[in-house]
């Protein structure tokens, strides 16, 4: 610590998710001093935090981050708890200089350095990785505030149970993975309304023996690690559509709405009479709204200009116009694949090769600065 008080590190993670340990992992295979700071109290609570039935869309397998594997069986899908005790051991395993209950307020660059402030601390870094996706602060139509305060609302990030829910029919607004599994579970207890557009789902049972023995890794590791990347023409196009819409559902099939009585309706585009309107037509008579409208990135504490339209400019989470800045696990950072647990891996492998060419770099010419001056006062 310097006599400021300000810490100085060589690379700052800020973040610390998925991304933000895997990118720990890397930096702890290199001599530069590096620090993650996360805003949770406990490392993985950013999963424990979800809702209480929640289940990884994809199974053990396919969770695990560089070094060390998922305990639990190949094939399970594990519970959102399950994988926030991954993420606590596998920071404690590899011993990442974690500092939890770190909320970062502002970035910016001064001088030569990033500064990076949150609350009383302040730490300066020559290099910083924004490791956060994102899905940071809950999505909600305008108009939710014209709606009779007698429905219940609630977002899918603030959303636990059906204890939350009153009873009487139940809207869910979004058709994703999350709202389809909130839909299901809702089901089980009340009428359910499901408005969304069809984001296409994974066309073979991922719990099959088939799935099990070839096509999820298929799917998974080939069309959305490999095939559905910034490098491919397929991928570039379906880059703008999947950070729009998001993903198709992986583990449940159209034909599970209608077994479970669910009924589909068309996008909300209002209120009438304290009640939401599909098509500014039909007035659906619903007692609660579960908004599974997605998430505003929310980076206002950056302040270095490199956003357009909220999203950074880089390329494979590299800022190119402001050297020694970085992004990791943003949807679709370089593949499909980005924003799933076995795709930050490769993300954040490369962005630390990255650091340390740039890391190089920086040495050689301080020293060469440095041979410079010596040999001026020697000539004198």
């Amino acid at each position: 610590m310097t006599e400021n008080n300000t810490e100085r590190f060589k690379v700052i993670v800020i973040g610390g998710g998925q991304a933000g340990l895997s990118m720990g992992y890397y930096l702890s295979k290199s001599n530069l001093s590096f620090v993650i700071l996360d805003a949770s109290k406990r490392v993985g609570d950013s999963w424990r935090k979800r809702w209480d039935s929640l289940h990884l869309f994809t199974p053990a397998r396919y969770n695990s981050l560089p070094g060390l594997a998922f305990p639990a069986p190949r094939h399970s899908f594990p519970t959102k708890d399950e994988m926030g005790d991954y993420l606590e051991q596998y920071a404690k395993h590899f011993r990442l200089p974690v500092r939890s209950g770190i909320k970062v307020d502002a970035l910016c660059r001064e001088g030569n350095v990033y500064s990076v402030k949150a609350g009383d601390l302040h730490f300066e870094a020559d290099q910083v990785v924004i490791a956060m996706s994102n899905f940071q602060h809950p999505k909600i139509p305008s108009f939710a505030k014209e709606i009779d305060p007698g429905i219940v609302q609630i977002h899918s990030f603030n959303y636990k149970n059906l204890s939350q829910l009153q009873e009487g029919p139940v809207l869910v607004v979004g058709a994703g993975n999350s709202g389809a599994e909130i839909a299901l579970e809702a089901a089980k207890e009340h009428p359910v309304l499901l408005s969304g557009r069809d984001t296409g789902h994974v066309p073979f049972n991922i719990e099959g023996r088939l799935a099990k023995l070839f096509l999820t890794s298929f799917v998974l590791r080939f069309v959305f690690h490999r095939v559905l990347t910034t490098n491919t023409f397929i991928g570039r196009k379906a880059r703008p559509k999947t950070i729009a819409m998001g993903g198709p559902l992986v583990r449940i099939k159209p034909k599970q709405f209608s077994l479970a009585g669910i009924k589909r309706v068309s996008r909300i585009t209002g209120v009438k009479d304290g009640k939401p309107v599909v098509d500014n037509t039909t007035v659906l008579d619903v007692k609660n709204i579960v908004w599974c409208t997605g998430y505003y990135p929310r980076f206002s504490w950056v302040d270095i200009p490199v956003f357009k339209d909220q999203e950074p400019e880089h390329d494979r989470g590299v800022v190119l116009n402001e050297p020694g800045l970085y992004f990791l696990g943003l949807n679709f950072l370089y593949a499909f694949s980005s924003v799933m647990i076995h795709g930050v891996g490769r993300d954040a492998k490369y962005i630390a090769k990255v650091i340390k060419e740039n890391s190089n770099n920086s040495s050689k010419i301080l020293t060469a600065q440095v041979k410079d001056t010596i040999g001026v006062y020697s000539s004198h």
